[in-house]
């Protein structure tokens, strides 16, 4: 039996199907997970890595969701992995492997390079000394770029991706074009954009993007994803996304 301790949770995603241990304090995730692992493409039996995955919220879905031969969780806090593996095991999910490595590391024990069908991140939006920093240092962590800069995750997706594989970002708008030049220079080229944006009348919050290692050039920009169609209200398309029930 999966054992909750004091200082945790056991969170439900996608109306009851997921359950996840995380801190009660600390790193959380939030929406742009369940977002990411809705906009990727999968087919059945692929293998999948992510980056500073944290709880591994993303491996867990995506698992899930698409039947993918493996998912393997990098993250470089021990606690965070040992939460991932637990919940693995709570969700009887066992294509799930996560590990504790640095994505820096020019080689990390058990991954070869050029080796997954898609790379898939959600890396710190902030660089250091950015905006209002959290007092709780696991937040402020995984908020800004304190251990792994927007180029190293970039770096780190085009090491691990197969040729023609793909690499899935979810990432703060307003710093898209440092995020579509980091990929090109990595030769990941973008091929779909999706922004996001709490209200159809706000500016995009985040940006959501498929690259593939060595494609040619072309991107589709899809629809904007509204989340709100008016105050504490899902829109549909959001509700469906997120697995929600329906909007009172």
């Amino acid at each position: 039996m999966t054992t909750i301790e004091t200082n945790e949770t056991c969170d439900s995603i996608l109306g009851g199907r997921i359950r996840v241990i995380q801190p009660r304090k600390g790193y959380r995730f939030s929406v742009d997970a369940l977002l990411l692992a809705r906009f990727v493409r999968l087919r059945p039996r692929e293998r999948v890595l992510e980056l500073g995955a944290g709880t591994g919220v993303v491996s867990m879905l995506v698992a899930a969701l698409y039947g993918v031969r493996e998912a393997v969780a990098l993250e470089r806090d021990a606690a965070l992995v040992a939460m991932a593996r637990r919940s693995a095991e709570l969700n009887g999910i066992g294509s799930i492997r996560a590990i504790v490595a640095d994505l820096r590391e020019r080689r990390i024990h058990g991954l070869a390079a050029s080796s997954f069908d898609l790379v898939i991140a959600n890396p710190p939006y902030r660089a250091v000394a950015s905006g209002r920093e959290s007092p709780i240092p696991a937040r402020r962590l995984a908020r800004s770029e304190v251990e792994g800069t927007l180029e190293d995750f970039v770096a780190a997706a085009a090491r691990y991706a197969r040729h023609r594989g793909a690499a899935a970002f979810v990432f703060l708008a307003e710093r898209s074009a440092e995020l579509l030049t980091a990929m090109r220079a990595r030769r990941l080229e973008p091929k779909r954009i999706r922004f996001v944006h709490a209200r159809a009348d706000r500016p995009a919050s985040a940006i959501l993007v498929e690259a593939r290692k060595g494609g040619g050039i072309g991107v589709e920009v899809e629809p904007p994803l509204i989340l709100y169609s008016r105050e504490g209200v899902y829109t549909d398309e959001a509700r469906e996304m997120l697995g929600v029930a329906e909007n009172r």
